[in-house]
């Protein structure tokens, strides 16, 4: 199933946390941090602007982006994870 945002609003999934720490320690799921990067999925149409046209997002399907911490809506969707974004939540696109 594809989630199709709106308006100014992206889909991104959260990449993988670490398992282990750079010393070799195992961590348990309750003891990783959530990352704070992740994969666009999907972009919305863009900003509505006062003219009425749409500002064009500047991240594009397929990008990695960093995000802040506790952003965005957590939603789970076909048993998968998904963040919803506001387009103002995107702090970098990792190149």
């Amino acid at each position: 199933m594809k989630v199709v945002p709106l308006g100014d609003k992206l889909v991104v999934k959260r990449l993988e946390s670490a398992e282990k720490t750079a010393g070799g320690i195992l961590l348990p799921d309750a003891a990783r941090e959530q990352p704070q990067q992740g994969r666009v999925l999907s972009v919305g149409d863009g900003l509505m602007l006062p003219d009425g046209t749409r500002a064009p997002h500047e991240v594009n399907e397929g990008d990695r982006v960093v995000f802040s911490s506790y952003s965005g809506a957590e939603v789970t969707i076909d048993e998968e994870k998904l963040l919803i974004l506001n387009a103002d939540d995107i702090l970098a696109i990792v190149r």
